[in-house]
């Protein structure tokens, strides 16, 4: 975030640690997002950024989609989520497992309305895991430019180049400099 906003005249500073996590009970990305950035507006009185993030699977009528980090249940683990999003999709001929990553990046103030950017990356899942970098959803979703490859073989700047949350904090950066 701080590299992608470097060139506008802006400070960040990290969450207050007395500020605490914000339970998502909203039903849409943008709503969760919208949540924590108020919480934190609430809190210390000053302009927020906050984000929200989703996998969108077509064969699955868009899940996980916002119950992304609890596919498997409340507690559960990166690696849980992504064996039962394969278990889901074992029928699923790979040609049909179309998937869209999407970010929500929310700027809430003060004093006014909050802006609101998305990112999205287009692709498919693998049938299987494979590679070691990134997290979550990351060995098995294979970006569409990406060479076949998943967002967890491509090398960190790769992946930032071509990413959701890339693309969502560019497009904040681009709102942002207007």
């Amino acid at each position: 975030m701080a590299e992608v906003l470097s060139d506008l005249d802006v400070q960040l500073i990290a969450r207050p640690l007395d500020v605490g996590e914000v339970d998502e009970t909203e039903d849409t990305l943008e709503g969760n997002a919208l949540l924590k950035a108020r919480a934190l507006v609430a809190a210390t009185g000053m302009a927020a950024i906050a984000d929200d993030t989703g996998l969108f699977v077509e064969a699955l009528g868009g899940r996980p989609g916002v119950w992304s980090a609890r596919y498997a249940g409340d507690d559960a683990s990166y690696a849980q989520n992504v064996i039962k999003l394969l278990d889901e999709l074992h029928d699923v001929p790979l040609e049909l497992r179309g998937a869209q990553f999407r970010t929500v990046v929310v700027v809430a103030y003060p004093d006014r309305e909050p802006l609101i950017v998305m990112g999205v990356l287009d692709g498919s899942i693998a049938d299987e895991a494979r590679g070691v970098g990134g997290f979550g959803y990351d060995p098995v979703f294979v970006p569409l430019g990406g060479g076949g490859r998943t967002l967890a073989q491509l090398s960190a700047d790769e992946k930032n180049a071509i990413s959701h949350r890339g693309n969502a904090l560019r497009a904040l950066a681009a709102a942002l400099g207007q």
